[in-house]
């Protein structure tokens, strides 16, 4: 295994929070209506760590209560699409499973089939990446094929994204080509060229998603960060980025965010292993340095869930 699992279940999670957080840092302020990664995916964490299972009532409950009043408009809907991330990342190892359970938890989206089939897309990809079985070449027609048959233009767009991939073509290039209409699917398909065309480099990936589209950026660099830590772990997100948000120096709120993600994505692998009796305080996952040295993290984490390994 290239990295450990937790570590990218971690990368997952930080990815997003980095990447939404950078796009604020540049000018980009978040509104009261605006996405929101870190809220959006404390619900879903806790229910899963909770009960170490998706209840999708429960899980409902805990989202609704959190975003009560909040519309339903791009940006509503793009937080549904944070929320989910938990459950791709606590089914990736069973494809069927990942989808019927995805499915099951987008009836708060009132069977928007655009954000179901973005939601499945990004569930797909990370999917993929915690399985180590990403490849860029195949990825896009794998998605089309788990989305399935669909009135939606994200098929049709991603399929854009991986000609102008394989023709090595630039931002320019994108920006003509792929047509706007359905903004949340082109929000989703530039995230996904982003982290596609840089797929190694996370840093350069979350770079052109801030790059793109100001007025969505922070939406496109916290997916382009998810996708991209899932793939890369925290091994691949670069120290000084992961530093400068953790330090003291940064934004309270900010810190917060990436502390608790880091906390909870430790939790989730926990429980996902088959861990019982997981204690209340979660602080004990997220000692400071962990980060930076396996020899201070805690727990590591390679077998599916509840199965017994022979020693």
């Amino acid at each position: 295994m290239r990295y450990s699992l937790v570590s990218r279940f971690r990368g997952t999670l930080l990815g997003g929070v980095l990447g939404e957080n950078l796009a604020q840092s540049g000018g980009n302020k978040q509104g009261e209506s605006d996405p929101n990664f870190s809220k959006s995916i404390i619900p879903g964490v806790e229910s899963l760590i909770t009960l170490g299972k998706l209840d999708v009532d429960e899980w409902l409950g805990r989202y609704q209560q959190e975003f009560l009043t909040s519309p339903v408009d791009l940006g509503h809907k793009i937080n549904i699409i944070f929320a989910t991330i938990p459950i791709a990342i606590f089914f990736h190892e069973n494809p069927v499973k990942l989808r019927q359970n995805l499915l099951r938890v987008l009836k708060i989206g009132d069977d928007d089939p655009v954000m179901r089939d973005c939601t499945m897309a990004i569930g797909y990809a990370i999917a993929q990446s915690l399985t180590e079985k990403l490849r860029r070449q195949t990825l896009i027609p794998q998605i089309i094929s788990f989305i399935g048959e669909t009135e939606t233009l994200l098929p049709q767009k991603l399929l854009i994204i991986d000609k102008l991939l394989e023709q090595h073509a630039g931002l320019e290039k994108l920006s003509a080509q792929l047509s706007k209409e359905e903004k949340l699917s082109y929000v989703v398909a530039v995230a996904f060229y982003c982290f596609l065309s840089t797929l190694e480099d996370f840093r350069l990936s979350v770079l052109r998603g801030l790059s793109l589209e100001s007025v969505h950026s922070q939406t496109i660099a916290a997916i382009t960060g998810a996708l991209s830590g899932s793939y890369n772990s925290t091994v691949g997100i670069p120290a000084n980025w992961q530093i400068s948000l953790l330090s003291t120096d940064s934004a309270v709120h900010a810190r917060s965010n990436a502390r608790q993600m880091l906390e909870l994505a430790d939790a989730l692998g926990a429980v996902w292993s088959g861990v019982y009796n997981l204690p209340l305080d979660l602080r004990m996952f997220s000692e400071p340095g962990f980060i930076m040295s396996n020899q201070s993290v805690p727990l590591s984490v390679y077998a599916a869930p509840r199965v017994i390994r022979g020693g």
